[in-house]
């Protein structure tokens, strides 16, 4: 894949507001590696209607980092887990490495 995450979207909601853009960027700061883990951990226990639901609240993180790809393949795996189906966590796996790493980089 080689879309990767940027702050263009959050910069134009934003409108220019850097306290805006710090919070906005430490909510997914915060909030992205606990989900990240837990997608992981509910993977591993198989708990898939779970998983879905993180995968949800993930997706759209990776809209605001400008992953449209990403969102679009969360979309698909999301419902894909709802029916048993995890033929695509190795590519949503790679998403999350690329989110993580962005991350580290702007900390």
């Amino acid at each position: 894949m080689t879309e990767q995450p940027n702050l263009d979207y959050i910069k134009e909601i934003s409108g220019g507001n850097e306290d805006f853009e710090k919070k906005f960027l430490t909510i997914i700061q915060t909030e992205f590696p606990k989900e990240k883990n837990d997608y992981l951990e509910n993977l591993e226990s198989e708990n898939l209607e779970e998983s879905a639901k993180i995968v949800h609240k993930i997706k759209h993180k990776l809209g605001i980092l400008g992953l449209t790809g990403g969102y679009k393949l969360a979309i698909k795996y999301e419902e894909d887990l709802k029916y048993g189906d995890t033929k695509l966590k190795d590519e949503f796996k790679q998403i999350l490495q690329s989110v993580e790493e962005f991350i580290l980089k702007i900390a």
